[in-house]
């Protein structure tokens, strides 16, 4: 069984979910920022993550679900997904970023995938707390495929991890196959190939014959 971990916000999605969320109370020019900074490797990615979502302390929960619902797949990803599903491939998302984002980009294209390894935003008393939980904080995204290998009985020479960011660096390194999405300056060396559009990709799927 083979297995395609994919990246979301950058890669799967060309939406940056903390900066949706940030146009709800006037934070998204600090978000995107602190973003920039993360996915170039200057500060930790768990630091970047938490000051982010400490500008997001107070926000009423229906305005972040105005923001997730503004979260879109790019064009061709959600036939990319089904191609590989329809191959009979384990198809994973590893984010940083929400859960709520990810489900609701999914559900408006259509599809699904086998997993989904995501963060979350606590709320309470109907806003969020400006905090967040989650297995892909302080964890890597190396130890989230690996646990997904050994779930699905896969080597991990037959895994396949797509990214563009410095937190997707861990992941790109121990997979059997590394493609960068229009990866970042620091991210590049450790791509076996890059793409920059989602026809490109399934064209690397294809040649590797992942897919036919």
């Amino acid at each position: 069984m083979t297995v395609v971990a994919f990246d979301f916000d950058g890669t799967l999605s060309d939406s940056e979910m903390t900066v949706l969320l940030g146009r709800q109370n006037g934070t998204a020019d600090d978000m995107a920022e602190i973003t920039e900074r993360a996915m170039n490797d200057e500060i930790e990615y768990a630091e970047s993550l938490r000051q982010r979502c400490a500008l997001l302390e107070g926000l009423p929960d229906e305005q972040a679900q105005d923001a997730f619902d503004q979260v879109q797949l790019r064009p061709g990803a959600a036939d990319v997904i089904e191609a590989l599903r329809e191959a009979g491939v384990y198809v994973a998302i590893l984010t940083g970023g929400f859960e709520r984002g990810v489900a609701a980009a999914l559900e408006t294209e259509g599809v699904e995938v086998d997993a989904i390894v995501a963060n979350r935003l606590p709320v309470a008393d109907g806003a969020l707390t400006g905090t967040v939980e989650g297995p892909l904080i302080e964890g890597t995204k190396d130890d989230a495929l690996e646990v997904l290998t050994a779930v699905v009985g896969a080597d991990r020479n037959d895994t396949i991890a797509v990214g563009d960011g410095a937190n997707d660096l861990p992941m790109l390194q121990v997979a059997g196959l590394a493609v960068g999405f229009d990866p970042k300056p620091a991210v590049a060396p450790a791509c076996d190939t890059i793409v920059e559009t989602m026809a490109e990709l399934q064209e690397v799927l294809e040649a590797e014959q992942v897919l036919e």
